[in-house]
């Protein structure tokens, strides 16, 4: 760390903290040359991650938006809040995990499905017929056929 009063680019520190309610720490250092002490902070870097629409657009990722597109599906269903709070904790850290900027919408959709699909299969169908805009009663049966063939197969 550069010394704020001579440069010096050598110190030490004397005491960590942390601060911010643990989202910081506070570091008191001396610097080698001048003995001056100066205090730094450390945060972790945010990246703010935006997701690519299908008109290209881009807004930041809102995983509220997720949380209120399961609880549509899952009206009626017996599924808790706290089930799909988890399973979009999930979905967000995948996500931020995945160390990209920008993500689509339509792979955070086969993210949701993938997972929705083991916790409430009729919220599963209820999600995809919105998520991929069914245009007729074919390629619902469509959806339906495969999820029954993959049950079927043991590939719940």
């Amino acid at each position: 760390m550069k010394c704020p009063y001579c440069g010096h680019l050598e110190d030490r520190v004397i005491d960590s903290r942390p601060t911010d309610e643990g989202s910081a720490i506070r570091r008191r250092r001396e610097c080698a040359k001048c003995l001056k002490r100066f205090t730094t902070y450390e945060k972790v870097e945010n990246i703010p991650l935006m997701v690519i629409k299908k008109d290209r657009s881009r807004e930041p990722f809102d995983r509220e938006k997720i949380l209120n597109g399961l609880l549509r599906a899952c009206e009626k269903r017996p599924v808790s809040v706290h089930d799909l709070e988890k399973l979009v904790d999930e979905i967000e850290a995948f996500v931020y995990n995945s160390m990209q900027r920008e993500v689509t919408t339509r792979a955070i959709g086969e993210l949701v499905m993938e997972r929705l699909k083991d916790l409430d299969e009729v919220a599963y169908v209820r999600f995809a017929s919105v998520y991929r805009q069914f245009k007729d009663i074919n390629t619902f049966a469509d959806e339906l056929k495969k999820l029954l063939k993959n049950k079927e197969e043991g590939h719940d």
